[in-house]
């Protein structure tokens, strides 16, 4: 059994600021995933390391202002030397980011082991792989009654306070510019019509998602801050259509990343007799599980869903066909297709199991079969078993089928009259499009064959 150890000292404020780091990136990242522009937040997640490099060489001082100032200015940079690559040199914009983000990350790196930086604790470790477990307070009252009071908010450590700061502002700027964003980011060109500037909206996102990136530089680090930037909002949009849904529910998935992520980076190891995982990585790794959990199980997109969907499509189109058949065969005045006149036996034989009409059924795509479709218009009374184990058609059955081939006759009447084809060329299509509901009232009384339309 896998027990969660708590301490308040050694656990509250790494999982505090996990949290937020987690929660300020993914309400932000929402919008980068509206607008295709998931790769931004990996770029701008490295390229703001030059950035926090110059400005430290600039001042000489760590401070979050100062901090904050330099990582702002490259995302910005990272931003617009995009837009300039994508514009001067015709290449799509994944192409784009790919290329600033390699040349600006490796700039940073660059200056890291150059400059003389590596005396502070502004070294690739750090922006890499984050220092959450540097957060323990180790003064840290004996008991949680203890824990409200003065001498607690004395000491938050300085990344706490960044991050929760960056947070509040992040969801601040999504709540008072959502309509705002929301036009923007599904229509930038509506959002310019409506007196909105699709482009200083898309800076303002962009340095906030700098800000939010910087400020979870020490909790998370700069490759996999990434994962919090696109998983939560990713995986909310798998589970719903809806953008204020959406956002509350990056939010949502953004935390229980957070929390299950640090307490699993212990918990998990411990029961397995390992020693502790890097904290980071285990909140990235649970914020992908989760995103291939919404993958596999969304009620509206996952890949179960989708299968049964294209599953009960195949049954329904098997069966239109099916009884489509036995009406066009008795339309004709032929018998029933399938009726079979029964051969003497010397000894009786169990019952024959419907048989659909061969010769005038398509095979429809996804996995229906004829047989199976036949057994099921006779559990739902569409059609009944003739002599010999042939199929009839019964009288819910017959309303069935006539109203499926007049959808048939009016689409052939519809491309013949309206879209030009010939009359030889369009049953494949029309038998495709006669599973589309409903059929109109009025319409024409025979197709371009000259066959009556029910």
């Amino acid at each position: 059994m896998i027990s969660i150890p708590f301490n308040i000292g050694l656990d509250l404020f790494p999982m505090l600021a996990a949290v937020l780091a987690a929660a300020s990136c993914g309400v932000l990242g929402n919008f980068l995933v509206l607008r295709r522009l998931s790769l931004m937040g990996d770029a701008i997640s490295h390229s703001v390391l030059p950035g926090l490099v110059i400005a430290f060489l600039l001042t000489q001082a760590r401070s979050p202002v100062v901090m904050f100032g330099g990582a702002a200015l490259a995302g910005v940079a990272t931003v617009v030397l995009v837009e300039l690559v994508k514009k001067l040199g015709r290449v799509e914009p994944g192409a784009a980011m790919g290329v600033v983000f390699s040349l600006l990350f490796a700039l940073g790196v660059l200056l890291i082991e150059q400059a003389a930086v590596r005396h502070v604790d502004l070294d690739a470790d750090c922006v890499l792989h984050g220092q959450l477990e540097t957060l323990a307070w180790y003064s840290a009252p004996a008991t949680w009654g203890e824990l409200v009071s003065w001498q607690t908010l004395d000491a938050v450590p300085r990344q706490v306070v960044v991050l929760a700061v960056t947070c509040a502002l992040a969801i601040a700027f999504v709540v008072v510019l959502f309509k705002e964003l929301r036009i923007a980011a599904f229509d930038p060109g509506l959002a310019t019509a409506q007196g909105y500037s699709a482009t200083l909206l898309h800076y303002l996102l962009m340095v906030f998602v700098a800000a939010a990136t910087v400020a979870a530089f020490e909790a998370v680090g700069s490759i996999l801050v990434i994962a919090m930037l696109i998983c939560p909002a990713a995986t909310a949009r798998l589970l719903t259509d809806r953008l204020r849904t959406q956002v509350v529910l990056s939010v949502v998935l953004a935390v229980m990343s957070g929390v299950g992520g640090y307490i699993a980076a212990s918990a998990v190891p411990a029961a397995l007799g390992k020693d502790s995982v890097n904290a980071a990585g285990s909140i990235a790794l649970v914020a992908g599980l989760l995103l291939v959990v919404a993958i596999v199980a969304s009620p509206s997109h996952g890949l179960v869903t989708k299968m049964l969907r294209q599953r009960a499509l195949s049954r329904r189109v098997a069966l239109d066909d099916l009884i489509a058949a036995l009406y066009r065969a008795a339309e004709v005045g032929t018998s029933d297709p399938t009726r079979q006149q029964p051969q003497p036996q010397p000894r009786p034989q169990p019952r024959p199991q419907p048989r659909p009409p061969t010769q005038t059924f398509r095979t429809p795509r996804g996995g229906g079969t004829p047989r199976r479709a036949a057994r099921l218009a006779v559990r739902r009374g569409l059609v009944r078993q003739g002599d010999g184990g042939g199929l009839i058609l019964t009288e819910s059955g017959r309303e069935l089928a006539a109203a499926l081939v007049r959808r048939h006759r009016l689409w052939e009447r519809y491309l013949v009259d309206r879209a030009g084809l010939p009359p030889d060329h369009v049953h494949e299509t029309a038998e495709l499009l006669e599973h589309l509901k409903p059929s109109p009232a009025d319409g024409p009384t025979t197709d371009p064959h000259g066959r009556p339309i029910p």
